[in-house]
């Protein structure tokens, strides 16, 4: 059943890359969503059995990999456990919505198979990172949806601003992949293997191995952990690594529901979470993810308060809401980081297919400022950016309410370093976040229409 979870994505890309042409631009878009879709539907019953009936963790051996001499072995292999479940649930769902949204979405598109292709590619990266069983497979995974947003990104190649936004999003991400391999490589240094639990088991019994860095001893935990985390601030677009996000708006609408909710930004806070055993071992590498966690849920709230292009508002709004999960992972609420990244997944994919429904009925505009009173004209998609937009703002009793609600308690209940800033930074958060979530509202489906003619013609 997992190998089919991971794989039959992968298989879809193929089908489409290589014969799309001679299926057909319906067919191809059919074939891939249905092949995901039933990986969706697996990943479910995986989490029935994993996460509700507690099956025990599961390690599924697939092939040998990597062999040099007698230092470094390692196998493609799935590691199954609850985290794992959870995250192949969100991967796959929002990813299958997505297929089947971008159907029509894209159905003046001259090159339908490829886009297919690139989104089913995208969708195997992800579930190869995300049941990695050493660092290699996770780097793999963690390259491979760099790779895809790439090309998702910069889809529309004859538009500049596609072009220099996808560009912009590979070299940023390059940087934080930089740590990232240097992590690995000090892991590889200091423990001589690569697999999750033998670093796990020398890590905890280690004596206080030390790293010489620019001729300083250093812990080498807090350098490794630290490394890695740089990683993940270039990957889930944290505070000085987060210029790539909002720019990679430019890749059609269905790209940013699937970058922005379900898979590469939540790579970086998945990879804390999976490693969290060393970064438990590291007090002063959990401060900075608590300290960048939070500065980077306010700042990307106020920089939300201010955007006119309605994918914009909920790029930052995704940037904020990441910094939520990192302050929760650093106040060690690992189990509530990973909540709000379940619940956060569904309503800001769900924002971005509504933010795609109202740019389709307008026939391209994104400018919040030339909408008003589609209420009327869409109401089927005024009542799921309203469904959406009353959980991102934590409205009582829907998902965004508990899960935010989770990591903000914790912050006020918590006596670690950082934890008050993180409580003050994730508060002002949530007040803005409602503030320019609810502008987009009432500026987009509230008042009077700007162009009467575009409002005239406006659709689902």
């Amino acid at each position: 059943m997992y190998p089919a979870i991971v794989f039959m994505p992968l298989a879809g890309a193929l089908i489409a890359g290589f014969f799309g042409r001679i299926l057909g631009d319906k067919a191809s878009g059919i074939l891939t969503s249905v092949l995901v879709l039933a990986g969706a539907l697996l990943s479910w019953f995986a989490f029935y059995k994993v996460g509700i009936q507690g099956e025990d963790t599961a390690t599924v051996q697939l092939l040998p990999w990597i062999s040099v001499g007698d230092g470094l072995n390692t196998s493609w292999s799935l590691r199954i456990d609850t985290l794992t479940v959870v995250m192949l649930v969100v991967v796959n769902t929002v990813s299958a919505v997505v297929h089947f949204y971008s159907i029509g979405y894209m159905h003046d598109d001259d090159r339908q198979p490829l886009f297919f292709a690139e989104l089913s590619l995208f969708t195997f990266a992800m579930l190869s990172l995300v049941t990695a069983n050493n660092f290699i497979q996770l780097f793999f995974g963690w390259e491979g949806v760099g790779l895809a947003s790439y090309l998702l990104i910069g889809f529309w190649y004859h538009r500049p601003a596609a072009n220099s936004a996808a560009i912009k999003a590979f070299v940023v991400n390059r940087v934080g992949d930089f740590g990232f391999a240097l992590g690995i490589f000090a892991i590889y240094f200091v423990f001589h293997d690569v697999n999750f639990d033998t670093v796990f088991e020398a890590a905890k019994h280690a004596n206080s191995p030390t790293l010489m860095v620019f001729g300083y001893q250093a812990d080498a935990l807090t350098v490794i952990c630290l490394l890695l985390f740089m990683g993940a601030m270039g990957k889930s677009a944290q505070f000085l690594l987060h210029t790539w996000l909002p720019d990679a708006m430019e890749g059609p609408t269905p790209v940013s529901a699937l970058i922005h909710a379900a898979t590469m930004v939540t790579a970086g806070v998945f990879m804390v979470a999976r490693l969290s055993p060393l970064f438990e071992l590291s007090p002063f590498a959990l401060w900075v993810v608590t300290l960048v966690g939070a500065t980077t849920a306010f700042f990307a709230a106020t920089v939300g308060v201010a955007q006119n292009d309605i994918k914009r508002v909920i790029a930052y709004s995704t940037c904020s809401q990441l910094g939520y999960m990192f302050a929760a992972l650093g106040l060690r609420a690992y189990s509530a980081g990973i909540f709000h990244l379940f619940t956060h997944a569904f309503f800001k994919a769900l924002l971005f297919l509504g933010a795609g429904s109202v740019i389709h009925a307008l026939s391209g505009e994104q400018d919040l400022r030339r909408m008003g009173g589609l209420r009327t004209a869409i109401p089927f998609t005024f009542m799921m950016m309203l469904a959406g937009t009353l959980a991102l703002t934590g409205f009582p009793y829907t998902a965004g309410y508990f899960s935010k609600d989770a990591i903000i308690e914790v912050a006020h209940a918590s006596h670690a370093p950082g934890a008050e800033y993180a409580f003050w930074a994730l508060i002002i958060a949530a007040f803005l976040t409602s503030f320019y979530s609810w502008r987009l509202v009432f500026m987009a489906f509230f008042g009077k229409p700007w162009d009467k003619h575009a409002f005239e013609h406006a659709h689902e």
